[in-house]
C-alpha cells in the first residue's frame, strides 16, 4: 500500500540513504499499491519531521530498529500517539533497544536512537508486550545483530502477518519459532 497516509516510511528510509523504488504503481482494492524494490545501502541517522508522523505512525517500531543500525542519530518527534497503541510503543522500543546495547532517549513525544549498534554478544530477550509490531521490529533488528534476539511472545505476528517468518527466511534471515517465543 502506497497511499499518502502510509507513505512516510518510504520517504524516511530514502532520506536515510536506502535505495527504494516504487514500481508498477497501480490501484488494487481501491488503494494505490506498488511493487517495492529495495537495494542495500548504508543508512544514516535523520531527523524525521513531526508532520510526517501521521503517514507512518505504525512503522515507527521498524524505523527505530533500522535507526539502531544506521550511522548517527535518528530523532523521531511528534510520535506521542505511539504511547496509546497496543502497548506504549515508545517505551517498548526504548527498553528493547537499550537491552540490545543501543543508546536511546525517550520522552513523552520523541524517541532518539543513536545508531551504529549491532546488539550485544549472546542472546537478548525482548519483552514484546503482546504487540506484533514490536515483536517484528526486534526480530528484524536481530537479522543484523551480533547475537540472537529473542522476543518473549511472537504469537501476535501470526495474526497480523502470518508470512513474516517465511519472508525473513526468503531474504536470507533466520527465525526460530517456539511456543510462544521467537528468535532471530
Amino acid at each position: 500500500c502506497v497511499n499518502p497516509g502510509r507513505s512516510g516510511f518510504f520517504k524516511t528510509v530514502a532520506d536515510m540513504g536506502a535505495g527504494i523504488d516504487l514500481e508498477n504503481t497501480r490501484e488494487q482494492g481501491g488503494e494505490p499499491v506498488a511493487d517495492i524494490r529495495v537495494r542495500q545501502a548504508p543508512l544514516r541517522g535523520v531527523r524525521v519531521p513531526p508532520e510526517r508522523a501521521p503517514s507512518m505512525i505504525d512503522e515507527y517500531p521498524a524505523l527505530a530498529a533500522l535507526a539502531a543500525h544506521a550511522r548517527g542519530e535518528t530523532v523521531m518527534a511528534g510520535i506521542g500517539e505511539l504511547r496509546a497503541k497496543e502497548c506504549d510503543r515508545i517505551q517498548a522500543m526504548a527498553d528493547g533497544l537499550t537491552a540490545c546495547g543501543v543508546r536511546v532517549e525517550a520522552d513523552a513525544d520523541t524517541l532518539r536512537v543513536r545508531g551504529g549498534a549491532r546488539g550485544r554478544e549472546g542472546t537478548t530477550t525482548i519483552q514484546s508486550r503482546g504487540d506484533h509490531r514490536i515483536a517484528m521490529a526486534f526480530l528484524a533488528f536481530g537479522q543484523g545483530a551480533r547475537g540472537p534476539v529473542r522476543v518473549d511472545d511472537g504469537r501476535a505476528i501470526g495474526t497480523s502477518f502470518p508470512g513474516f517468518a517465511a519472508l525473513i527466511e526468503s531474504l536470507g534471515g533466520t527465525v526460530e519459532a517456539g511456543a510462544p517465543e521467537q528468535t532471530a
